[in-house]
């Protein structure tokens, strides 16, 4: 009885133990993220920029829920696109990474996320010194901004290597009771270092994808937290690209409506018309009118505008205003004489002061 007593008391300090170390290992980045432990890269990024959408705090203003797996995503693409951090999460899980921080001089994830653990040497929080941030314009379609894309783009990054040597790092003023004279003290501050491997800047060239997201506009800034400028002591600034819009040859953007013009005939708007109109995707737009079209009309084609960034279910309105092309050259008498008799009214002159606004009233559009 004693025996079976002991090896079940065995049996639960193992369970136990092996319970505190996959409490203690943190979070499985690869269920974060829904990948295999042999994804590669591109697979991992895929995963990534699907989900990081789905919880993006901009579409999902005050849901504390999406805000947490929005930082469980960014922290796990973090690690596992990172061929050092990846091993070591793999032998060691997130406990690992968090001990090397701590036995190594600097916490990874505070180089990754900015210190979001907000732990530093000696118990205490200190300012991270942190390198410049690079801004730059990304161009963009108005088709990459209505159907989503991926932009690969190469770039130059300076990377510290560590090199031959020593150096002073790590400074900092601290303050010490110094003799100044027999049985005479007093506080001074002093210049204190410590000595860290010398490093160089190398020039890497690294492939970055930006996911552009469908109804992104104009300015919108997108951050890459770790790619700007290095800085040795400390961790790299942020890259930032900022969404710049290309003119379109057809469309025009303001807020989430589309404007575009058409020309067409006298006839057609005298008679009316069926115009198929290609949209950003590729999609066709029939619009049908079977009135007489003035020129400066401007059709309310509800629902065909640009999607939204904040519910991609959602879309603008599309607004499209005509010109009429007249015919060139003269008519004869007889053709005169048949057109008169079937247009209504007679003679009629309007003077006025300005020209005549038959497009979408500005107060409208400022609205937009």
């Amino acid at each position: 009885l004693f025996d079976n007593m002991a090896r079940c008391g065995v049996g639960l300090l193992l369970a136990a133990l092996v319970l505190a170390t996959v409490a203690d290992a943190g979070r499985d980045f690869y269920k974060i993220l829904g990948v295999q432990r042999n994804s590669n890269t591109k697979t991992i990024k895929k995963a990534y920029r699907k989900l990081a959408a789905k919880y993006h705090p901009d579409k999902n203003p005050g849901d504390k829920d999406a805000e947490s797996k929005f930082s469980d995503v960014g922290a796990a693409y973090e690690t596992l696109t990172n061929a050092d951090h990846k091993a070591l999460y793999d032998r060691e899980g997130e406990e690992g990474l968090k001990k090397k921080g701590q036995g190594g001089g600097g916490d990874p994830f505070s180089s990754m996320f900015g210190g979001m653990f907000g732990q530093q040497q000696g118990g205490g929080e200190q300012e991270i010194p942190k390198g410049g941030d690079i801004m730059m314009d990304l161009d963009v379609t108005l088709e990459q901004l209505f159907i989503g894309d991926v932009i690969e783009l190469m770039r130059a990054k300076s990377v510290p290597k560590q090199t031959s040597g020593t150096r002073e790092c790590n400074c900092r003023n601290e303050m010490k009771t110094v003799q100044v004279g027999q049985g005479q003290f007093q506080m001074q501050q002093q210049k204190v270092c410590e000595q860290c491997p010398n490093v160089k800047l190398v020039t890497e060239y690294s492939e970055l994808d930006v996911d552009v997201e469908i109804g992104m506009k104009q300015g919108q800034e997108i951050p890459y937290h770790g790619e700007g400028e290095p800085h040795i002591d400390g961790e790299p600034g942020s890259l930032v690209l900022r969404v710049n819009v290309l003119k379109h040859p057809v469309f025009t953007r303001r807020k989430n409506h589309l404007l575009c013009n058409a020309t067409i005939t006298l006839k057609q708007s005298l008679l009316g018309f069926t115009i198929i109109l290609p949209h950003l995707d590729g999609h066709k737009v029939e619009i049908t009118r079977d009135k007489i079209t003035a020129p400066g009309t401007t059709l309310l084609i509800k629902g065909e505008g640009m999607r939204s960034y904040e519910n991609n279910n959602k879309a603008g309105d599309l607004f499209v205003t005509f010109r009429v092309e007249f015919p060139d050259g003269k008519m004869s008498a007889a053709d005169i004489q048949s057109l008169g008799s079937i247009l209504p009214g007679g003679d009629k002159t309007v003077v006025f002061n300005g020209l005549e606004a038959r497009f979408v009233p500005s107060e409208r559009l400022s609205s937009m």
